[in-house]
């Protein structure tokens, strides 16, 4: 493992965030080896070298331990937007399992983005979290085929794997669900793709799918993501030129068809998808509970 130099660990304060409502955001890993051809975070604007090269934060721990303890205001810490919290080396050197005993101990709450299925490995913390304060995880699935995913998403267990570990967070009472971005034009935006992964999240207890149809492209990324969907399908970034040009947002031509056809099937499966919605739900028993004390 090679390590770098930081001075913090986790992000300032934010107050009514919109994104899955949290308050803190906490990198521990930088890079990522899951090596998903679409990646945004591989874009050159986040000045990350080597990207498919994971390093680690020299003294995460500590510097975690340190700024957990001095914090005023308890909230919801938040991993997993530029690097996957549980990558190969998670297994050996369990920073992020560290890292949640930690929020644990100082009674914070937890929002955890990954495509592994390893995250299993730290329900036992994730229950003790819960406990406390909120604790919300959110499965990435653009598939629900598995040969696809090991194209899309080569170094990470496929979508089937995915959804055990779903099952498995569920009926150990975590508030569990999915990402379901990016989904590819061209490639995933079919009406089978989109009901069958809402078959898969019901039957695994979702509770929430949060979607975009479409991917983003820019700079670098743009390259490699051609580079690599021409390698498993004939002459699609052809397609992507001719459909979107240089546009960073490519949104799927299906997408008003799939959106319709996702709400429909969401609101009969009780599943949720308007992001207040699940905020909401999520944090619903804390916040009573809070009132209660007051």
């Amino acid at each position: 493992m090679e390590y770098i130099e930081s001075k913090t660990i986790l992000s300032p304060y934010k107050i009514n965030n919109n994104w899955f409502g949290y308050n803190y955001n906490m990198n521990i890993y930088k890079g990522c080896c899951h090596g998903c051809i679409y990646c945004d975070s591989r874009s050159e604007c986040y000045n990350i070298e080597d990207f498919d090269k994971v390093r680690a934060k020299k003294n995460a721990i500590g510097i975690l331990n340190s700024e957990l303890k001095s914090k005023r205001k308890k909230g919801v810490v938040a991993t997993g937007a530029m690097s996957d919290p549980y990558n190969t080396f998670e297994k050996e050197y369990e920073f992020t399992r560290k890292a949640l005993k930690l929020i644990n101990k100082y009674n914070f709450g937890v929002s955890i983005a990954t495509k592994s299925n390893l995250i299993t490995r730290d329900i036992d913390i994730l229950k003790k979290i819960k406990t406390h304060s909120p604790a919300l995880t959110k499965m990435t699935v653009t598939t629900a085929d598995d040969k696809l995913s090991k194209i899309l998403e080569p170094n990470v267990c496929e979508s089937s794997k995915r959804f055990e570990a779903i099952n498995k967070l569920s009926s150990n009472g975590i508030y569990t669900g999915i990402l379901l971005m990016p989904i590819l034009p061209f490639i995933e935006d079919t009406e089978d793709n989109i009901v069958s992964i809402i078959s898969l999240a019901k039957e695994n207890g979702a509770k929430f799918i949060y979607p975009a149809f479409g991917v983003t492209l820019r700079q670098n990324q743009r390259e490699y993501f051609f580079t690599k969907v021409d390698r498993y399908f004939k002459n699609m970034s052809n397609n992507y030129i001719k459909e979107y040009g240089n546009s960073y947002r490519c949104g799927s031509k299906n997408a008003r068809k799939l959106w319709y056809i996702f709400k429909k099937e969401c609101d009969k499966s009780n599943i949720l998808y308007k992001m207040e919605d699940i905020i909401k739900d999520y944090k619903k028993e804390y916040e009573i509970t809070q009132l209660s004390l007051f």
